[in-house]
């Protein structure tokens, strides 16, 4: 059985996928902007991921923008048919690699048809739409026309499923109201705990939760707990902050990004990584952010 494996399944709409699967966004430029600095190792980094067992990997168009998606098609088209892309639309860039709301319907509908052509796809598997009242987080505000410009897209069978990201709780039970939501995607962390009550809602409800930055993201993960517990277990910070988001609870889908090889090995270990229960209550106690 490989690491990925060991990680477990949960389901993603209709399609059972290992809960330690991978994000592209790295694999753009810096900033999420552009080219990356070394092509053929994203290339190598996604079908080793893929041979490695992950079934799961998460993108944009907007990541680049147009980049992730064509190095995804470059990597790995024609598809397994067991892998399942999911990416999200709400946003676009800049030409400094700013961010902006992209809501409108004309929008939304060309970001579908961004994504489709960029990856060679007829129908994505998964569409989150990204919430942008606020770039830094979600913030209340009524998702109901973008959303339902996504439902219509379902409809016409572009899309197979709908997701949320960036989002409140009252976000999604308005999004229930309109069309089936199979996963709500937001920030979380061993140091960034607010969706504590939503993941445990949801995980009654058997719908996907997939923590965006779980490493910490632009602020890498820092404590002396995290090390001790790591030292303690022969493992990396990082490994240690992967292995609790998987015990934390299971219906957390893992999306760990990098554009190297040796750190995809690294975080995909992970799954190999047992937490005791002394360490886990080591690592429920450290004070969030």
């Amino acid at each position: 059985m490989s690491s990925v494996a060991k990680s477990g399944t949960f389901m993603l709409g209709d399609r059972a996928v290992n809960r330690l699967g991978y994000g592209a966004m790295q694999l753009a430029g810096k900033g999420v902007f552009g080219p990356p600095r070394d092509r053929a190792e994203a290339v190598a980094v996604l079908r080793e991921a893929v041979e490695s067992g992950v079934n799961h990997i998460d993108t944009s168009d907007f990541y680049g923008p147009h980049v992730t998606n064509e190095i995804i098609r470059e990597a790995l088209h024609p598809y397994r048919d067991d892998l399942v892309i999911v990416t999200k639309v709400g946003a676009r860039r800049g030409a400094d690699a700013s961010w902006f709301p992209a809501f409108t319907k004309e929008e939304l509908k060309q970001a579908v048809h961004d994504n489709l052509r960029n990856l060679g796809l007829d129908v994505i598997d998964v569409v989150n739409l990204r919430a942008m009242f606020s770039v830094h987080g979600p913030a209340e505000g009524s998702i109901e026309e973008p959303l339902t410009v996504l439902a219509d897209l379902k409809h016409e069978g572009l899309i197979r499923h709908i997701g949320l990201s960036n989002v409140t709780t009252r976000q999604v039970e308005e999004g229930r109201r309109i069309t089936e939501i199979v996963c709500v995607q937001n920030m979380y962390n061993l140091a960034n705990r607010s969706d504590d009550a939503m993941i445990d809602r949801l995980a009654a409800e058997g719908t996907a939760y997939v923590p965006f930055f779980p490493l910490g993201g632009f602020s890498p993960l820092q404590s002396s707990t995290l090390s001790d517990v790591a030292a303690r277990l022969g493992a990396t910070p990082m490994q240690v902050a992967l292995a609790w988001l998987l015990k934390r609870a299971p219906n957390i889908l893992l999306i760990p990004g990098t554009s190297s090889r040796l750190h995809l090995r690294e975080n995909l270990a992970a799954a190999e990584v047992e937490l005791p229960a002394g360490a886990m209550a080591e690592l429920d106690g450290m004070v969030p952010a």
